[in-house]
């Protein structure tokens, strides 16, 4: 493996993690279960910072995981 195999490769694994992260901190736009059986009287009281910034976060994050996944392949092709 070259050195530009393993710094892909963990770039690639940080964006991965940081789409998950991101993913997984934005708010539902649903009640779940808990609207069927609750009735929707149930109110989420987690604060979370700006709902548009974490989608702009996970745009990018995407992107950078869609490049680098392709980065990642051109290299083990071309090496």
């Amino acid at each position: 493996m070259s050195v530009l195999e393993i710094i892909a490769g963990i770039l690639l694994i940080l964006a991965s993690v940081a789409i998950v992260v991101l993913v997984l901190s934005q708010e539902s736009k649903g009640n779940g279960l808990s609207g069927v059986i609750g009735g929707g009287m149930a109110e989420d009281t987690r604060s979370r910072f700006g709902s548009s910034a974490i989608i702009r976060y996970t745009k990018y994050a995407a992107i950078a995981l869609f490049v680098l996944t392709i980065a990642v392949g051109l290299i083990n092709v071309l090496m």
